[in-house]
C-alpha cells in the first residue's frame, strides 16, 4: 500500500499556510519560489495568475526534486493578480505604487484572479482559476492617507489586504472571499481530493481526540 502523499506548499505566505490550517491541512513542507512575477507583453490578468501559479509550482518541485523527496510529493502553488479591466495592479512594495493601486479602486469595480496549480507525484499539472468580482467605496484622501500609514498593503496585490482593514472598503463581493485572501479553500480541496490527497485525515484525528 502506497504511503500518504506528503504536501508542499510552494509559498512562504502566512495566509495561505492559515487558511490550509483553517481547514485541517498541514503542509509537511513550505518551498517558497522565487521567480520573475512581470507580466509578459500583453499578458491579460488571467493568463498571467496561471502562468504564475504553475511556474511556482514547477520551481518548487524541482528544489524537491534536488532535495531528494519529490517522488511521493504533492505540489501546491496559487498566484493572486487584481485587474481594473486589462490593467494588471502590482503587489505594492512602496508608498507611491500602493496609493496609485487606492486611487484606481476608489469607487469602481475590480476583478481579482487567482490561480491554483496542483503538481501530482507524477509531475502532472492540474490548474485552476477562480474569478472574483468586487467593488470599492470612494475612499476619501484621509482614508487612503490613514490606510498607507498601517504599512498593511506592503507586498499585497492591488496594494490592500481584505481580511485586514481594507475589509471595510469592500461595498460588493462576488465570487470566492478566501480567493481574494490568496487561496480558494473550496477549489484547493477540489483538486486536492481529486489528486488523492487525504484531506480529510487531520479532520479524523481532530474527532477522534475530541472524543467525538
Amino acid at each position: 500500500m502506497a504511503s500518504r502523499p506528503e504536501l508542499i506548499l510552494a509559498s512562504s505566505s502566512p495566509r495561505r499556510l492559515a487558511l490550509l490550517n483553517q481547514i485541517g491541512i498541514e503542509p509537511e513542507r513550505l518551498l517558497p519560489a522565487d521567480i520573475d512575477e512581470t507580466p509578459e507583453k500583453g499578458e491579460l490578468p488571467r493568463k498571467l495568475a496561471m502562468r504564475l501559479a504553475e511556474t511556482k509550482a514547477i520551481a518548487a518541485r524541482r528544489k524537491a526534486e534536488l532535495a531528494g523527496f519529490a517522488d511521493n510529493a504533492v505540489v501546491l502553488a496559487a498566484d493572486t493578480v487584481v485587474s481594473v479591466g486589462r490593467r494588471i495592479l502590482p503587489k505594492a512594495e512602496t508608498m507611491e505604487e500602493a496609493s496609485q493601486c487606492l486611487r484606481l479602486l476608489s469607487g469602481r469595480a475590480h476583478r481579482v484572479y487567482t490561480g491554483l496549480c496542483l503538481l501530482n507525484t507524477s509531475g502532472q499539472s492540474r490548474l485552476r482559476l477562480v474569478e472574483t468580482r468586487l467593488r470599492f467605496k470612494r475612499l476619501s484622501p484621509r482614508e487612503i492617507e490613514s490606510y498607507l500609514a498601517s504599512a498593511e498593503w506592503r507586498g499585497k496585490a492591488g496594494g490592500y489586504a481584505i481580511q485586514g482593514i481594507a475589509g471595510c472598503f469592500v461595498v460588493k463581493l462576488s465570487g470566492s472571499y478566501h480567493a481574494v485572501m490568496g487561496l480558494p479553500l473550496y477549489d484547493t480541496v477540489a483538486l486536492l481530493s481529486g489528486e488523492g490527497y487525504p484531506v480529510h485525515f487531520n479532520w479524523l484525528n481532530q474527532a477522534s481526540l475530541s472524543g467525538v
